[in-house]
């Protein structure tokens, strides 16, 4: 049996083609000669297999120079690379939450901001101190326009209810859970 044909079907290659193999009684260099023409067919008969480059989201990855023109692979604004990155790792809402507290002035706007402070936010439930009773209480008469501020700012369903509360007297327990007691009291007698 010669080169390139199937044990099972005779006169087929492995891919079942018809065999383009050497003359029977070929040797020396006219069978190499054939053996590398029939190799240079199946070579060329055969769709070119290119490797895709994938990046590790999924994405095909471009290779060579961009070229003149926007191209993904130009280097990009750092604001859009993390936008990108809170969207891939489904970061919006701790970041939404995080405006909150790190762009204040701009969520409610500068006078409110100027008498106020995002204490806590859990659960959709944002705590504000205000600088004065008298502010805690206006407050508490604008927190339906400043809930729908804080909606356009940092998206819906990040605050859905206001605690606002005055400025709070000192206080000498620490955490959540406390035991009574007769407090803090002058020991030097």
């Amino acid at each position: 049996m010669g080169p390139g044909r199937d044990a099972r079907t005779p006169g087929k290659s492995a891919d079942g083609e018809p065999a383009a193999g050497p003359p029977e009684g070929a040797s020396g260099p006219e069978l190499a000669r054939a053996v590398l023409d029939a190799a240079k067919a199946r070579r060329q008969t055969a769709a070119p297999r290119r490797r895709a480059a994938v990046r590790g989201d999924g994405e095909r990855r471009l290779r060579g120079y961009s070229g003149a023109g926007p191209d993904p692979r130009d280097p990009q604004p750092l604001g859009a690379v993390l936008d990108k990155l809170v969207k891939a790792r489904g970061w919006q809402q701790p970041a939404a939450e995080a405006t909150v507290f790190g762009a204040w002035e701009k969520v409610v706007g500068p006078e409110v901001a100027q008498h106020s402070r995002p204490v806590k936010l859990e659960n959709g439930e944002l705590t504000v101190e205000a600088r004065s009773t008298a502010w805690a209480t206006q407050l508490r008469l604008l927190a339906g326009s400043l809930l729908k501020q804080i909606a356009r700012e940092v998206g819906h369903n990040v605050v859905r209810k206001l605690h606002i509360h005055g400025p709070a007297a000192p206080s000498w327990s620490r955490g959540p859970r406390r035991v009574r007691g007769r407090g803090p009291r002058d020991t030097y007698g």
